[in-house]
């Protein structure tokens, strides 16, 4: 499982980041995918439920990622992590 304490952003290109919750991904199947590692540079998850969905892309060997996120009744917004 990889951590990463997260931000968002509003405003658009130029709006200011804002902290947000922590996130934690795992993804296994045959093989570990991520397991206790973190993903590597261009791996990107995308993920979708009832709380909202975003698509982020991993970089630096899976230190940052960046990318959209959007929650019930609100517009897309910046998502970005950083490895804890």
């Amino acid at each position: 499982m990889a951590k990463y304490k997260t931000f968002y952003q509003v405003g658009g290109f130029n709006g200011g980041w804002s902290p947000d919750g922590t996130l934690e991904i795992s993804i296994t199947s045959r093989s570990e995918v991520i397991g206790a590692s973190a993903p590597g540079t261009g791996t990107t998850v995308t993920w979708s439920g009832p709380k909202g969905n975003a698509t982020v892309t991993f970089f630096d060997n899976g230190a940052t990622f960046q990318g959209t996120a959007q929650f019930p009744n609100e517009g897309p917004i910046g998502y970005r992590g950083e490895r804890v």
